[in-house]
C-alpha cells in the first residue's frame, strides 16, 4: 500500500518564501510546522486535517491512502 503513497511534500513558507522538502509521517497528522529559516509557524486550516494538506504540494499519507473524504483522525 505505501508503494503508491508519496512520503515527502514541498512546503513554501509564506513569510520568507523558503521552500523545504519535508518528510511526512504515515501514522499521524501534524497540525503545525515551524519554518527552519525564519521560525514562522504554519498551521492546519479549518477545512484540512493537517499542515501538509493545508500548505504542502502533496496531501498527507492518510489522505492519500483514503482516496477521498476526510480520512484523518486529526
Amino acid at each position: 500500500m505505501l508503494g503508491d503513497i508519496e512520503l515527502e511534500t514541498l512546503i513554501r513558507c509564506p513569510a520568507c518564501k523558503a521552500r523545504h522538502s519535508v518528510p511526512m509521517p504515515t501514522d499521524r497528522c501534524i497540525i503545525y510546522w515551524d519554518c527552519p529559516d525564519c521560525g514562522n509557524r504554519l498551521e492546519k486550516t479549518a477545512d484540512t486535517c493537517c499542515v501538509y494538506c493545508a500548505h504542502g504540494t502533496v496531501p498527507c499519507p492518510p489522505q492519500q491512502a483514503c482516496q477521498g473524504g476526510n480520512c484523518c483522525s486529526g
